[in-house]
């Protein structure tokens, strides 16, 4: 058997004929096929095991970035969106079974009775098509000719934690990466000196029942190199953790360790080929240009009183989904890829009516100025915005049902998202449930299709963009049919 030493030296001498051999002699090979017009594709997939998996642009992109605003909770279609006027006449009647057909329900609702409980807000109809808006919206309804309602969505998750993950990864089960995750991976960054994706939780919010944690594998990287991880921006303090030199370190001495330590590095990747120590240079590289690009990023003191004006009240209080709007709007400036807000306290089980009123008011003025300021900056037709809670809500009640106050269970079956912007059309409805709010019935939307479409409009086909891991080439949109919803692009 042989030694240690004997092995070890046949492993350098592989290396040593990869790098020379394969390494130089591919590399060559690639950089002529590309000066004979072959294109970055063909030279790269050349390159075996570290070949591109289809990497995009597959084709014509009509968006550049994405900013998602996820609501952590799922809002209620049926008192914003899914309007229902017929149901008042059903108030506190039972769910027909011809309707709820045995379908799977949550613990909370298995074993009691469905009594129906209309909305109690008013709606009215917005823009050009006359689209049914509820009043607890007011801002965002003047921009109903700027949205797309997907109506349809649809999925198969029914508890929280799921269906966060779900819409976060494409998949059910934790550990998959993020969509962020896979926009890096599979398109690169646009700003060399910000991440390609970054998370900006509000660290307030109105509804303080039930509010769910939210976990960092849900901008995780997974499998993927975890370059391609989402920067989770914190509202105190440091945006990014440990961005700041500590006391008697300046930016001179920091770039001479990093120096040091990145030779390091680099021998050690030269020796064992792990692509993490080469993610390694790369985050430390990233860090050292934050040091200067994200205290201006996030020093809002040059914005003027009229834009500050138009996010609304809570601008001036870091950390809420007011100031993360704007953030958000001055990284789309600054390109960075994939720009996901997250907003808690939506899951309302009982005084619906009340918690549901506050968190609009968290977010309506906020999420208009946000699509009125990218709009008239000409940033609005190549940013894709995706308005999302993780599923719906059901039509019958949880808790004492009167005709003021009522609470609802999860319910996946149907629930609306709002698109704008990245080559969507506007002021337009897709999809229909029926007359109860609680099956679609007309362009059913799952996830993973909007996921799907999500990836078109940014010029990747999603059956292409995959990563080898377990046998099994991976995609966000996973092993089931996903479609692209071509009827709701421009």
């Amino acid at each position: 058997m042989a030694s240690f030493t004997t092995i070890d030296t046949l492993q350098n001498r592989r290396r040593f004929l990869t790098n020379t051999g394969m390494g130089l002699g591919v590399s060559a090979l690639a950089n002529a096929l590309a000066g004979q017009g072959f294109g970055k594709t063909i030279a790269e997939n050349i390159v075996g095991s570290n070949a591109r998996h289809g990497k995009g642009p597959h084709f014509a992109a009509k968006a550049k970035r994405v900013i998602f605003l996820f609501m952590a909770g799922a809002p209620s279609q049926i008192d914003l969106f899914d309007y229902k006027p017929e149901l008042a006449d059903r108030f506190k009647e039972e769910l027909p079974k011809s309707v709820s057909m045995g379908q799977r329900v949550t613990a909370m609702t298995k074993g009691k009775g469905q009594l129906i409980a209309p909305s109690k807000f008013k709606f009215s109809q917005h823009g050009e098509n006359g689209i049914w808006i509820s009043e607890l919206l007011p801002h965002l309804a003047k921009h109903a000719d700027d949205l797309c309602f997907i109506k349809s969505m649809n999925t198969k998750a029914i508890n929280h934690d799921p269906g966060k993950t779900s819409f976060c990864t494409g998949s059910e089960i934790p550990g998959k990466p993020s969509m962020g995750a896979w926009l890096s991976y599979g398109l690169g960054s646009m700003n060399k000196d910000l991440p390609d994706y970054v998370v900006l939780p509000s660290a307030k919010w109105s509804g303080k029942v039930n509010v769910q944690g939210l976990y960092s594998r849900l901008w995780g990287s997974g499998f993927l190199p975890s370059r391609h991880q989402g920067s989770s921006f914190q509202a105190v303090g440091d945006p990014v953790l440990f961005l700041s030199n500590p006391a008697g370190i300046d930016a001179s001495v920091r770039r001479r360790m990093l120096d040091s330590v990145g030779e390091l590095n680099q021998k050690h990747f030269t020796e064992l080929g792990d692509p993490e120590i080469e993610t390694t240079i790369a985050q430390q590289e990233m860090a050292f240009r934050m040091q200067t690009s994200v205290p201006e990023l996030t020093d809002i003191s040059d914005e003027t009183p009229e834009t500050l004006e138009m996010y609304g009240p809570d601008i001036e209080k870091p950390g809420s989904y007011a100031r993360n709007c704007l953030l958000a709007r001055r990284m789309a400036e600054r390109d960075v890829r994939f720009i996901q807000l997250f907003h808690r306290g939506w899951d309302h089980h009982s005084k619906l009516p009340e918690n549901l009123a506050g968190q609009c008011r968290d977010v309506d003025q906020p999420t208009a100025a946000l699509l009125k300021d990218l709009k008239q900056r000409d940033l609005l037709k190549d940013t894709l915005v995706v308005f999302a809670g993780e599923f719906g809500r059901t039509v019958y009640c949880q808790g004492n049902l009167t005709a003021e106050n009522y609470g609802r269970d999860h319910h996946p079956r149907c629930f609306t998202a709002l698109l704008a912007g990245g080559g969507v059309q506007g002021g337009i409805e897709h999809g229909k449930t029926d007359d109860f709010s609680y099956n679609v019935v007309e362009d059913g939307v799952h996830v993973r299709d909007l996921h799907a479409t999500m990836l078109h409009l940014l010029g990747i086909d999603h059956s292409r963009l995959t990563f080898p891991f377990q046998g099994l080439d991976q995609k966000l949109t996973g092993v089931e049919p996903a479609r692209v919803v071509k009827e709701i692009i421009a």
